[in-house]
């Protein structure tokens, strides 16, 4: 049986381009051009090559300028806006791209885009060749029969007859009948006033045709009888609007055979140039790959003595553009001891081992060891299980005495390791007594340092962006959703590609990342000195975790709850009538509607919004919107820490143990969660009750150690501003003494009201802050405000020119660096979008002091961390921003709050000094 023709896929490029752009996040290129809906665009070109492989495809678009329908008809899409700003530089290199990858781009001048598909699908149709449009376009359904299938890429749906009649509930044939009576908003196509889907398809049913409707229009009843007869040539027009020429041929341009669609071999060299200029690295890489794939083939061919055709072995087409790159793979399932005893000493001779762990949970405080996986050789790696215990399962080696033939390995710190997110295995092995040692490297803080922002820092995000490699997903093997199951429940078969490709793409990744970061100094002292030694010290601290009143939080989640309910009681007398607290949709109606409270802000659907920076500003003139923020304040500390907290007592330590992220934001700064400790409000009598129930064992101390302005400090030594270092530099208040200079008022004469301003000023400058922000914050007028950083900048002119270079720089170089060579990218620094180039421009100048200030207190952490290596009794238990929380026995609190201000004071050498305030108490409250 000869093989079946595969389809000539047309593909809507024109609509794919705007879906395209409305789809995708603002991505930029290295220059800061847009590239969202090129990357978006070519993706879904991709997915349709990898999917269908066709040998006949081309891309059409729409050509610039007037097409006959505008002769037809003057207001045909009058009313649709001009291409955004930001889509129109992304139509070039879409084509450039397209037509790189081989596929044939047609543009056709004085028709669209659906006339040009229409014309070459009823050609196809005439040869007999079956064609699957790509299309959003509802439009199009008028061409469906049983030779032309539409296909949706963005919701992955297609549509024969069959699919348009259960669609719109009229068949092909009418469809052009069905568009024309109810008409076309977008399009300007007029239609039948009052006419929509249900009337259009009762139409149709009754009399086949718009021809017949029109014939029977006198029947037509009520107030849309009269519109469809004052409509009738409107209707006729709207006929002929929506109708998709097949037609086009030779005259305007178009060839219409389609024998000529074939896929082309692509122009790497094209393809190398623009991935490039656009930023697409793993599109890069995969070229790059392939190439040197290709180039291997014909050595081997000609190594063979056979004749190789011109390019037949180097040729790599656009199908093979559009497949994730393939990896060489040499896995092993160890279910025997000697199997077992090969491997450890393979692993003892390696020079890295990459290691990784599959458990029965994320949460490292209850996760059981399902298995273990390493590798020491790209592509060769093993999976140990040895708690699989799903009905029939394999004989496994039992986990202690894995542990145990393994132990010399984990616990050697002469052998190196390497693994992703390296912390994590750490705490689990540690609750099993096995001290994890000598983790010089971990992927993922390569890629965080390497690029923070490129991509997430995940393992599978990790391996698309810098190898174009498509891991196997956890859910592949486990399940999605409500029935996803543990890892202990996958079949073995299953498990251990997945687990042993684990250290596989660890090692992997580290072989890309890491010398790229050897030719980078500063960033390659940040990931070993700083990141990969912080690790461990993060590890202990969490472990360790904090001591909490339960009993405390219990008696102040009651407390919350009847303040609460007195609160609603006020907020419905205030309202006269009671609502529910929590419904954007009955506040909309009572606080805009009833009380008549003015609107700022709306959501994008367009109705008044209730966000809590909309709050904020009612309430000061305002009685409700007070109540409301009040309410929602003590609902947030009672849902996230008073109930929460005591929950998260872990039963073995009875302690709440924290999760610290390192490759999370964007400058270097730790987070936290589960639960978040790094959010508790300080500014509230609600929120520092909650700090009180964070305690020490008895016979301890909680001691807090604060960097004092911090950030002010850095500006200081960055800008080298004359005015700020004498200030620093002489313990004179960094406030105050920007008071004295905005306002012109002597030192001592300095009013707490101006200092709050000056404050403000401080804060906001660095943060970017404009005239109409620092306005609203003071509560002044914008030329007030804008007077003030006026002044300020006179004061302190190296600030100003700070602000200017790092500008400059940023623009130039795409980043930032902190002091101790932390590399912070800014994306949109060359945006051609005013706001988002705006907004990175205030990131470019905070986030040297931003991530400076995070760097330090690592720095410190490391520190402290190390000198306390040795001995269990001082516990550093947390880490909050500019602060670091101990426990300390009561007879070394004077002893270790000198050494701990002297390490921290420390971290970093500026030109003026690091402050460190201490505070001592029973409860983090007390010490703060």
């Amino acid at each position: 049986m000869p093989q079946q023709q595969p389809p000539l896929i047309l593909v809507d490029g024109s609509s794919y381009l705007y879906r395209a752009f409305h789809a995708m996040p603002p991505l930029t290129s290295p220059s800061g051009d847009p590239t969202g809906a090129v990357y978006g665009v070519i993706n879904m070109i991709k997915k349709l090559l990898q999917e269908y492989k066709p040998k006949q495809m081309a891309v059409v678009f729409d050509a610039k300028g007037k097409t006959f329908r505008d002769d037809m008809y003057e207001e045909y899409k009058a009313n649709r806006p001009s291409m955004p700003d930001d889509l129109r530089p992304q139509v070039e290199p879409i084509h450039q791209i397209i037509a790189a990858m081989g596929l044939p781009v047609v543009v056709i001048s004085g028709v669209e885009a659906d006339d040009v598909i229409g014309s070459l699908a009823q050609e196809a149709a005439n040869q007999g060749v079956q064609t699957l449009i790509s299309t959003g376009d509802k439009d199009m359904a008028q061409l469906v029969n049983d030779k032309v299938t539409l296909l949706n890429t963005m919701t992955d749906t297609s549509m024969d007859i069959d699919g348009v009649k259960a669609k719109f509930g009229v068949t092909p044939e009418q469809i052009i009948d069905y568009l024309a009576l109810m008409g076309d908003k977008s399009d300007n196509v007029p239609g039948v006033e009052s006419v929509g889907p249900k009337t259009a398809v009762k139409w149709l049913e009754q009399h086949g045709t718009v021809e017949e409707v029109i014939a029977n229009a006198d029947q037509v009843k009520g107030k849309v009888g009269e519109k469809l007869r004052a409509g009738i040539e409107m209707l006729k027009l709207s006929k002929q609007l929506v109708t998709i020429k097949l037609d086009v041929g030779t005259e305007e341009g178009l060839d219409r055979d389609v024998s000529k669609l074939h896929l082309q071999s692509p122009d790497n060299a094209a393809l190398k140039d623009l991935y490039t200029r656009m930023g697409f690295s793993t599109w890069l890489k995969q070229v790059t790959n392939l190439e040197a794939a290709a180039g291997k083939s014909v050595a081997a061919s000609d190594a063979g003595g056979g004749a190789v055709a011109k390019g037949s072995a180097a040729v790599i087409d656009a199908v093979s553009l559009a497949t994730p790159v393939e990896i060489a793979k040499n896995y092993e399932t160890i279910f025997t001891i000697e199997q077992l005893q090969i491997w450890v000493k393979k692993l003892e001779g390696a020079e890295l081992v990459s290691f990784d762990l599959e458990t029965t949970s994320v949460d490292y405080t209850v996760a059981q060891i399902v298995g273990f996986s390493f590798s020491i050789k790209e592509g060769e790696a093993a999976y140990l299980p040895v708690a699989h215990d799903y009905p029939g399962a394999p004989e496994q080696i039992e986990l202690e005495v894995a542990l145990e033939k393994l132990r010399p390995v984990l616990e050697n710190t002469k052998i190196p390791k390497v693994g992703h997110h390296m912390k994590y295995d750490m705490n689990v092995l540690a609750n099993y007594g096995v001290t994890l040692a000598n983790v010089e490297f971990d992927s993922m803080m390569e890629s965080y340092v390497f690029n923070s922002t490129a991509t997430r820092h995940d393992m599978d995000s990790v391996a698309a962006k810098y190898l174009g490699y498509e891991t196997i997903h956890y859910e592949d093997v486990a399940g999605k959703g409500a029935k996803q199951i543990g890892f202990n429940q996958v079949a073995i078969e299953d498990a251990s590609p997945y687990a042993a490709e684990d250290a596989d793409i660890s090692l992997r990744i580290h072989n890309h990342l890491f010398p790229q970061l050897q030719e980078q100094p500063k960033p390659l002292s940040v990931l070993k000195d700083m990141e990969m030694r912080l690790v461990p010290i993060l590890s202990r601290i969490e472990c360790t975790g904090v001591l909490i009143d339960s009993n405390m939080l219990g008696v102040q989640s009651r407390e919350l709850a009847e303040k609460m309910l007195e609160i609603e009681k006020k907020a419905h007398e205030s309202a006269g009538q009671p609502f529910n607290l929590a419904s954007p949709k009955q506040l909309q109606e009572i606080l805009f509607e009833q009380q008549g409270l003015p609107v700022i802000k709306k959501t994008p659907k367009g109705v008044p919004s209730t966000a809590e920076a909309v709050l904020i500003e009612l309430a000061q003139d305002y009685e409700l919107p007070a109540l409301l923020l009040e309410h929602r304040s003590m609902s947030k500390l009672k849902s996230t820490y008073t109930d929460k907290l005591p929950l998260q007592i872990n039963r073995k330590t009875n302690r709440v143990h924290t999760s610290y992220h390192q490759a999370v934001t964007a400058t270097g700064r730790l987070s936290s969660s589960d639960p978040n400790l790094q959010n508790i409000p300080i500014r509230s009598e609600e929120g520092r009750r909650v700090r009180q129930a964070f305690i020490a064992e008895p016979g301890n101390k909680i001691v807090a150690a604060d960097y004092s302005q911090i950030e002010l400090r850095i500006m200081a030594h960055i800008s080298q501003d004359d005015g700020l270092l004498y200030a620093f530099n002489n313990g004179i208040d960094i406030h105050k003494a920007t008071a004295a200079e905005i306002t012109a008022t002597e030192l001592e004469e300095v009013t707490s009201e101006q200092r709050r301003r000056a404050k403000a000023v401080n804060f906001g400058l660095i943060y970017g802050m404009s005239a109409f922000g620092l306005a609203k914050q003071l509560d002044v007028s914008r030329g007030e405000a804008q007077d003030y950083i006026n002044i300020y900048f006179e004061r302190y002119p190296k600030v100003k020119e700070y602000m200017e270079n790092t500008r400059v720089s940023a623009k130039e170089t795409g980043y930032v660096e902190t002091l101790l060579g932390r590399r912070l990218y800014i994306d949109d620094i060359n945006s051609r979008n005013g706001q988002r180039r705006q907004y990175a421009e205030r990131s470019a100048i905070n986030a040297p002091m931003q991530g400076t200030a995070a760097d330090i207190i690592k720095v410190a952490m490391i520190k402290i961390g190390e000198y306390l290596a040795d001995q269990d009794e001082i516990k550093m238990i947390m880490q909050v921003h500019d602060e670091l929380v101990f426990e300390v026995p009561e007879a070394k609190v004077e002893e270790f709050t000198a050494k701990a201000k002297e390490l921290m004071e420390s971290a970093a050498e500026l030109s003026v000094p690091l402050i460190v305030d201490i505070g001592v108490g029973d409860n983090w409250d007390e010490a703060h």
